[in-house]
């Protein structure tokens, strides 16, 4: 399964690796799920991941980008004229188009209103992983 993470959840999960977004960095970690991304989200993730103020150690989080890029689905997104209520979510929206990700996973889907999406299911980690858990039961 293939599936667009927003960097909300990516960073949740490494806070509280026993939350729900730790169990599903642990399905990306596992092999089970495959993360699409492009050369704009990889490097939110980058950015974000090294801000002081989450303290990450450098040398997992090194790991983990080194792992999405050679074990993700780099794409090339193509551009939309999708307007959001938070254009910053664009590039993971152009993402899941092009690489016709299953789904889109955030903590934010309200910024991710259901007639912009065009087809790509945006769900919560919650609602994920009932989905996750009942297709795999």
């Amino acid at each position: 399964m293939i599936i667009v993470l927003d960097t909300n959840v990516l960073v949740a999960g490494l806070l509280s690796p026993f939350g729900l977004p730790g169990r599903i960095l642990d399905l990306v970690l596992s092999g089970e799920l495959k993360l699409a991304y492009d050369d704009r989200v990889l490097a939110e993730y980058r950015d974000v991941l090294t801000r002081a103020k989450f303290n990450f150690d450098s040398a997992p989080i090194a790991d983990l980008l080194a792992y999405i890029e050679t074990e993700g689905q780099h794409v090339i997104a193509a551009p939309s004229n999708i307007k959001l209520p938070d254009m910053d979510g664009l590039p993971f929206l152009e993402v899941a188009h092009t690489a016709q990700a299953d789904m889109l996973v955030t903590g934010n889907t309200r910024h991710y209103p259901a007639q912009s999406c065009h087809g790509v299911a945006v769900l919560t980690p919650s609602e994920f992983l009932a989905q996750w858990q009942a297709s795999h039961s």
